[in-house]
């Protein structure tokens, strides 16, 4: 799968689980995301995961957030 197609699949996934429409996720949000895309960890290691991606520390991940976080760890290669 190209760039192209991968983030636009993110980017759909994301809309979908971001329920509020407000461009974020919390923690709860973000567990879904990775299961629906087949990533998913033991609960402490999805917080660390959480917690690396949430840059700005606002305790929300946006899209650009998660995007970097699967791009920079290679979890694209797996989708």
């Amino acid at each position: 799968m190209t760039a192209e197609p991968i983030e636009h699949g993110l980017s759909t996934a994301f809309r979908r689980v971001d329920a509020d429409g407000d461009g974020k996720l919390d923690l709860m949000g973000f567990t879904m995301i990775l299961e629906e895309l087949g990533l998913s960890w033991a609960r402490h290691e999805t917080q660390d995961r959480f917690e690396t991606a949430d840059t700005d520390r606002d305790g929300l991940i946006s899209f650009a957030e998660f995007q970097v976080l699967i791009e920079t760890n290679g979890w694209s290669r797996h989708l």
